[in-house]
C-alpha cells in the first residue's frame, strides 16, 4: 500500500495490533498488519522471552513494543517499594474488596489479598524495558502516557526505530512532537483502557489539523475502531492508519478467557464504562459488577494509581480462575479494558481473518466513496 506509515515500519497495511498477546502480535503481523507488544506489564527477563518468541515465529515481518513511561508518575525503586505501597492501603479497602469477592463464592483473607507489582511504572523499569526491545529486530517504539522520554527518542534514532506517543488532545500532540516523536496515535474516548475524553471522530482532524504547518508527523487514528470502513473513514479525516485493540481480545489467539469472551460478543456499546476502580487513572473497561460496587454507595472509594491495581490485579485473577473453576455465581465480575467498538464485535475468529476483513471492508468503503467523486 502507497502508505508513509508503512514505509517506515515495512507492514503492508497500516492496521496496527495492540495485544499483550504475542500470539496476536505475531499473527497480524503475518498476515500483513503491524502487531505492537503492550510490554510494561513484564519484567525485562519476560519481555526477553516474548520477543525472542515473537522473532521466532513472526516470519521476518516487522512489529513493534509498547512500553508505558508515565509522564507524571514514577516509582523509584530505591525509595518505594511494592510492601510500602501495600502499606498505603487502608484495612477499609482490603476488608471492601474480600467482602466483594466473598459475595461471588471467591473467599480470600483480607490480609491475603495484594499481590503483584507496582514497580513496572518506575524509569528504570522503562529504561530496562527499552534495553531488551532495541536488542530485537523491532520496527517500532510507543510510549502510552505522557511525553516520550528523550532517552526512547534518543534510542529511537541511534537505531532508526520510529517512535510513537499516544495522545487524547491536539495539544498534547503539539508537545509530543516538539519532543521529537516520530509518529502520533489520536486516540479518542471510546477506546478501551487509559483515554481522554474527546472523541476519536473529533480528535482526529483536531489534531491533523493542529500539525498542519507545525509538522509532517504521520497520525495514527485509535478509539473504537473494529472494522475497515471505520478506517477507512478515519483515513478519510487525514489519518495514516488505524491503531486498535479491543478487536484483538474477540481473537482465539488473545490472551483473554472463555468468560469474558463471551461477554465481548454479547456487549453493546453501552456496555463499557470509563472507571478508576482498576489502575486508579481513568480507563475504559467492560462494565460488571466490580464496577457497580466500587462505585455504590459502600464504597471505600478508589485508590491512586498504582496502589488501586495493587487492589485490583489480584482481585481479576482469582476471578478469572474461579469462573474457569466452575463458578458461574463469579460471571457477573468478569471484565477487562475495552472500547466501545466491542458492539460491532459478534462472533470469535482468528487475527488473520480480521486482518482480512478489515482489508475487504477498507477497500469496499474506498469503492463507495469513489462512486461519489465521478
Amino acid at each position: 500500500m502507497n502508505n508513509r506509515v508503512c514505509e517506515m515500519v515495512g507492514c503492508e497495511f497500516p492496521l496496527f495490533a495492540f495485544s499483550h498477546c504475542r500470539d496476536v502480535v505475531a499473527a497480524v503481523s503475518r498476515a500483513g498488519g503491524f502487531g505492537v507488544l503492550g510490554g510494561s506489564g513484564f519484567t525485562p527477563e519476560q519481555l526477553e522471552t516474548e520477543l525472542a518468541w515473537i522473532d521466532a515465529h513472526v516470519d521476518g515481518k516487522p512489529y513493534g513494543v509498547d512500553i508505558l513511561v508515565p509522564e507524571h508518575l514514577a516509582i523509584d525503586p530505591d525509595m518505594v517499594n511494592s510492601e510500602k505501597l501495600k502499606e498505603q492501603i487502608s484495612p477499609a479497602h482490603r476488608k471492601f474488596t474480600a467482602e466483594l469477592l466473598a459475595k461471588y463464592g471467591i473467599q480470600v483473607d483480607p490480609d491475603d489479598l495484594l499481590s503483584g507489582k507496582a514497580l513496572t511504572l518506575a524509569h528504570s523499569n522503562g529504561e530496562a524495558l527499552m534495553d531488551v526491545a532495541f536488542r530485537h529486530p523491532i520496527r517500532l517504539i510507543a510510549n502510552a502516557l505522557g511525553i516520550a522520554p528523550p532517552s526512547m527518542i534518543e534510542r529511537g534514532r541511534k537505531y532508526g526505530v520510529p517512535v510513537a506517543a499516544l495522545v487524547g488532545a491536539k495539544e498534547h500532540a503539539l508537545r509530543q512532537v516538539k519532543a521529537g516523536v516520530d509518529i502520533i496515535v489520536a486516540q479518542g474516548t471510546e477506546a478501551g483502557g487509559h483515554c481522554g475524553e474527546v472523541s476519536t471522530l473529533v480528535l482526529v482532524p483536531e489534531v491533523v489539523r493542529a500539525l498542519k504547518g507545525v509538522s509532517d508527523v504521520p497520525v495514527l487514528a485509535a478509539g473504537g475502531i473494529v472494522t475497515g470502513r471505520q478506517m477507512a473513514a478515519c483515513m478519510a479525516l487525514g489519518a495514516a492508519g488505524a491503531w486498535t485493540g479491543t478487536v484483538w481480545l474477540a481473537t482465539m489467539e488473545a490472551e483473554t478467557s472463555e468468560a469474558f469472551r463471551e461477554k465481548m460478543v454479547a456487549a453493546t456499546s453501552r456496555d463499557t464504562i470509563r472507571s478508576v476502580a482498576r489502575t486508579g487513572k481513568p480507563s475504559r473497561q467492560l462494565r460488571s459488577a466490580w464496577h457497580d460496587a466500587w462505585e455504590g454507595k459502600d464504597s471505600p472509594g478508589a485508590l491512586p494509581m498504582p496502589q488501586m491495581g495493587l487492589v485490583s490485579q489480584p482481585a481479576f485473577e482469582r476471578i478469572e480462575r474461579s469462573v474457569a473453576g466452575g463458578n458461574t455465581a463469579a460471571r457477573p465480575l468478569v471484565s477487562y479494558f475495552v472500547g466501545q467498538g466491542v458492539g460491532l464485535i459478534d462472533n470469535v475468529t482468528s487475527a488473520a481473518a480480521v486482518v482480512a476483513d478489515f482489508r475487504q471492508e477498507f477497500v469496499d468503503a474506498m469503492i463507495d466513496l469513489q462512486e461519489f467523486v465521478e
